[in-house]
């Protein structure tokens, strides 16, 4: 009984963590492009991007540790 409830609070945390990528991975890549489009070298544009990566390569470690398949 008890064992079924921990593999279902997985199950749902695992799945919001899946989203949480596929969003923090679109921040990313926003970034990326906002970057590439300024024309003047602008240090809050390039200190987004950094935050939005480590951002994301945190929650892909995490996903690592917790052995998560992306599909």
């Amino acid at each position: 009984m008890i064992f079924s409830r921990k593999r279902k609070l997985k199950k749902e945390f695992d799945d919001k963590l899946v989203n949480l990528l596929k969003e923090t991975k679109d921040d990313w890549n926003n970034a990326k492009i906002i970057e590439d489009l300024v024309d003047d070298y602008d240090l809050d544009v390039i200190a987004q991007r950094k935050i939005a990566e480590s951002i994301h390569f945190y929650l892909f470690k995490e996903a690592r540790i917790r052995k998560i398949l992306i599909k």
